[in-house]
């Protein structure tokens, strides 16, 4: 047995409570594993100490697994009558069977050892404050992103100095166009027409770029953006339409003319501020960035100074920020900004508040990465699920993959993280800080196909704005185009909305869109065409196909068709999905 590729522990995405009654219960092992038998029961009531004490718990196989690239994970819900909970594992294979304790292997004999002290996993109490809650609604979010400068402008009296014709193509990050809240308030029928019923929007506080990431005050609506009047008009009025809104909280690093920074470059080490930053050499000069270590800064951009969130001054500042946005104009979410590099005692603090105010609240973080750590249940809710970004994309990228390799990646975005976890995912394919969408698949069939997957996947889909019109973009800044609003008026752009609408209402329609339990089944014999099985409690399935071979699959045509593109009489070509009741 290879046991190097056995591991468990009685925490994280391991074993945790997903309610106050059901616990979940994940073991890895590696392929050569055939069999997992999980022995349980009240750590006071089993008699599982070993020697001569007699088991009386309960013994059971785990049936359910999921391939990831070298392991297999077991996963089983168990249900403790007093809420705690001690067990070990039976493992078995074609040859052998071991037990797997806390401290390790044993076999057969050594279970039977008389006074030797059997080191069983525990979980020793489901306490109803430590169990990972997330907000419900989220799951059943479709989230719209809008960079708020180049979406619509909607009030050209609070246009900046200089701003350009609004216009198609591409664009920099040094031209103002004049986007603004009141273009978002005039587009809110065109949203809710689309199906949205949650937008995010990057950065509205006042800031001299056009990004808004290198804030100056946050207190305040930027002046070309509107002002507090016209926020809580949208606010209001986009919830009078069912969606929810979510603001970009920049809490990791401020801009260059933010008013404790500015009193820090005049004063120095006697500045009541000094120590709101991480200033390592004072006085200093401006040079471009930040390499030589002067101070810390976002990515050694030293327009964008680092703030030190382990400062409780800083601490008790951002939350008092956040909490008057909540109080005062009930924003539904935040998400947070280079989130990895904000100390987690803020982010703790943070929940901790938010959530008293409104219990419901959502928290994003901005992670690329494996974010167990902010994911435990007092942190976040969620991060922005880049690595489904990249299992997705890739596939399509990289044609030495298959349906294998397709399957074991995305398994590893879903075992990354409790359960609870990965129903409020923030699931997407490009955002204002990747190219679009189209522009990285160059194929509009290729386009859909993983549209068709990011729909179907548990967590809530957010689409870029433009991406139901199949907007163009490049990498930053590229990606941040103006919306070509008299194109979409003209109705050039009709048919690939009605194709958005149309994956949007299939999304909150149908609820095994949303179901978070799926397999792959591999029946089909061509390791490029991807297949896999949504069901649900009440055993009602939903097929997604996507033909990534060079040819033509064969499919009876037997179920309820919802969705498809490239299919007809039974046949699925190259770059085709089928999206099927089964």
């Amino acid at each position: 047995m290879k046991f190097e590729a056995v591991y468990h522990r009685t925490s994280d995405n391991l074993c945790y409570p997903i309610n106050e009654e059901d616990l979940i219960i994940n073991l890895k092992t590696g392929y050569d594993v055939k069999k997992v038998f999980i022995h349980y029961g009240d750590p006071f009531a089993t008699g599982i100490l070993g020697g001569n004490s007699k088991w009386e718990g309960t013994s059971e196989e785990i049936p359910f697994k999921k391939r990831l690239q070298h392991q297999i994970w077991w996963t089983t819900t168990l249900k403790p009558e007093f809420k705690r909970c001690r067990y070990y594992f039976e493992l078995a294979n074609d040859d052998e069977t071991w037990f797997y304790f806390e401290d390790g292997f044993i076999n057969e004999k050594q279970m039977h050892i008389e006074g030797k002290m059997l080191q069983c996993f525990t979980f020793p109490w489901m306490n109803s404050a430590d169990i990972n809650n997330t907000p419900a609604w989220v799951n059943d979010m479709v989230w719209y992103q809008i960079f708020t400068e180049r979406f619509c402008n909607g009030d050209s009296s609070i246009n900046p100095e200089g701003v350009k014709p609004w216009r198609t193509g591409k664009v920099t990050n040094k031209e103002f166009y004049g986007g603004d809240l009141p273009g978002i308030i005039n587009k809110l029928d065109y949203l809710e027409e689309l199906g949205i019923t949650g937008i995010y929007l990057t950065p509205i506080f006042e800031s001299v770029s056009t990004h808004k990431y290198d804030t100056t005050d946050y207190m305040k609506i930027d002046p070309h953006f509107g002002d507090k009047e016209v926020f809580k008009t949208l606010v209001n009025s986009a919830h009078d339409k069912g969606i929810k809104i979510m603001l970009d909280g920049v809490f990791n690093h401020c801009g260059a003319k933010f008013a404790p920074w500015l009193d820090v470059v005049e004063n120095g080490t006697d500045s009541k501020y000094f120590n709101w930053f991480m200033v390592n050499k004072w006085p200093f000069d401006n040079k471009g960035d930040t390499k030589d270590g002067r101070f810390y800064s976002f990515a050694f951009n030293e327009r964008m100074p680092k703030l030190n969130t382990n400062n409780k001054e800083v601490i008790d500042y951002f939350i008092g920020v956040c909490e008057y946005w909540v109080k005062n104009y009930d924003i539904d979410g935040i998400r947070l900004d280079v989130a990895n590099e904000i100390s987690h005692k803020f982010c703790k603090i943070l929940r901790e508040k938010m959530k008293e105010i409104k219990p419901d609240f959502y928290i994003l973080g901005e992670i690329w990465h494996d974010s167990i750590s902010w994911l435990k249940g007092d942190e976040f809710d969620a991060v922005m699920n880049y690595p489904l970004t990249s299992s997705i994309g890739d596939f399509w990228i990289d044609k030495s993959l298959t349906k294998a390799d397709f399957e074991c990646t995305i398994n590893r975005c879903y075992t990354m993280y409790m359960q609870q976890n990965n129903d409020v995912l923030f699931n997407l394919l490009d955002s204002h800080d990747t190219e679009r969408l189209i522009s990285r698949v160059k194929n509009i069939n290729v386009f859909y196909q993983q549209l068709a997957v990011l729909f179907t996947m548990p967590g809530s889909p957010c689409i870029f704005y433009g991406t139901e019109i199949v907007l163009e973009g490049k990498h930053d800044p590229d990606c941040r185009r103006c919306m070509p609003w008299d194109e979409i008026e003209s109705g050039q752009y009709d048919s690939k909305i009605n194709i958005m609408k149309k994956l949007i209402k299939l999304r909150k329609e149908e609820q095994l869109f949303r179901s978070r339990n799926f397999h792959f089944p591999n029946s089909i014999k061509n390791d490029r065409v991807i297949e896999y099985i949504k069901i649900d409690e009440w055993g009602n399935k939903l097929e997604v196909l996507l033909n990534c071979s060079d040819g033509i699959i064969t499919v009876d045509d037997s179920n309820e068709v919802l969705f498809s593109n490239l299919y007809s009489n039974n046949r699925l070509l190259k770059n085709g999905v089928l999206i099927r009741k089964k």
